[in-house]
């Protein structure tokens, strides 16, 4: 069983920080220096590896296929590279080109259980269906903000060209006189408010932030479906090799994602303290209710890692969904807004022209 390397480390002194530093491999740059690749480009990645490795290519073999195809610019050949030559495996190359720890993981767990190519497969599904999401939030933004962004120059042409000759005021003038500074403000506000939120959360505990944003109003039931489709996936595909969940717990920990580790601790202390596994799983906010009740009744048939792939993929199906019908309801409150302007342009315009009509009588 691995061994459990997460809480054992001990304060590292100036002079031991100072060697090890001068022990450092200075031939293989930083993951902070490092360009990370875009998305487009980390999907085709993982594509292209999984058609290779469904076609039997080893992993040096496929380095080797893809510096002579120039199917990926030399760059992130060579990053991947000088990982294979530190003796390190695809979890690190991918994380040597910007994938992120939820990957990385993913990869280094299927590394562990030998399901290498079904684990890419499943990283590429998951990764076109976030790009087709993607995709659609930026056909659904894209209009409705060049339209809110022609009416803003409008408002300002009003303010400066239409106003100034306006005799009599009312709440539309009003609003668009001051439409630059709510602009601005409301600008300011939502950055103020996104780095107090950031400065908050950086020190916290991942599984604390979990317990946190399963609380949020709107956003409690993506967090749900996020993380019981994922880790329904991943410990599925480990005790369906055959692990044993002691084994799958300690596993948890040396892995680089930080939440894989703080829950593979907290899961760890529950098993020793006597509770079992879908009990502790049932205490989570952020896992669904069924996730526990899939587990204890997986156990009682013998058959929890088939049960909980096949349960991780639904849950994906429902996550994804989800996703869409949301951004369908993006477009029409941005179309209220722009329609709400228009409204308050024309009443700018035409209630002082009734008014003066109304005195002229």
């Amino acid at each position: 069983m691995p061994k459990n390397t997460i809480g054992t480390i001990q304060p590292v002194s100036g002079i031991t920080k100072w060697t090890s530093w001068l022990k450092k491999d200075i031939s293989l740059p930083s993951r902070q220096g490092r360009k990370k690749l875009a998305f487009k480009k980390q999907v085709k990645v993982i594509q292209l590896f999984h058609n290779l490795f469904t076609s039997g290519f080893t992993l040096t073999e496929s380095l080797a296929f893809l510096e002579r195809s120039r199917l990926l610019e030399s760059r992130a050949v060579d990053q991947m590279k000088q990982c294979l030559l530190a003796g390190q495996g695809l979890a690190q190359m991918m994380g040597a080109v910007g994938f992120s720890d939820a990957i990385v993981t993913q990869l280094a767990l299927a590394d562990y259980h030998g399901n290498v190519t079904s684990c890419l497969e499943k990283i590429q599904t998951y990764l076109s269906s976030l790009s087709l999401v993607r995709k659609k939030m930026i056909e659904v933004a894209t209009y409705p903000l060049i339209l809110l962004s022609f009416l803003m120059i409008i408002m300002l042409g009003l303010r400066h060209y239409l106003l100034p000759q306006l005799e009599a005021g009312n709440l539309a003038t009003l609003l668009i006189s001051y439409s630059p500074q709510i602009f601005l403000g409301t600008i300011m506000a939502i950055a103020v408010l996104g780095l107090v939120a950031y400065f908050v959360v950086k020190p916290m505990s991942k599984l604390k932030l979990c317990y946190v944003l399963a609380r949020v109003p709107g956003l409690s039931s993506f967090v749900q479906l996020y993380l019981t489709a994922y880790y329904a996936r991943e410990w599925g595909s480990l005790l369906g090799q055959g692990l044993e969940l002691t084994q799958v717990v300690s596993l948890m920990q040396e892995q680089p994602s930080r939440l894989f580790q703080e829950l593979g601790q907290d899961l760890e202390q529950a098993l020793l303290s006597g509770q079992t596994f879908h009990e502790k799983v049932a205490t989570y906010p952020f896992f669904r209710q069924e996730m526990s009740l899939m587990i204890e009744y997986g156990e009682v048939k013998s058959r929890l890692g088939s049960e909980l792939e096949i349960y991780a993929q639904e849950t994906w199906e429902i996550f994804f969904a989800k996703i869409t019908k949301t951004t369908q309801l993006i477009q029409p409150f941005i179309f209220m807004l722009v329609a709400l302007i228009i409204v308050m342009i024309y009443a700018a315009m035409l209630l002082p022209m009734y008014q003066n009509m109304e005195l002229s009588l």
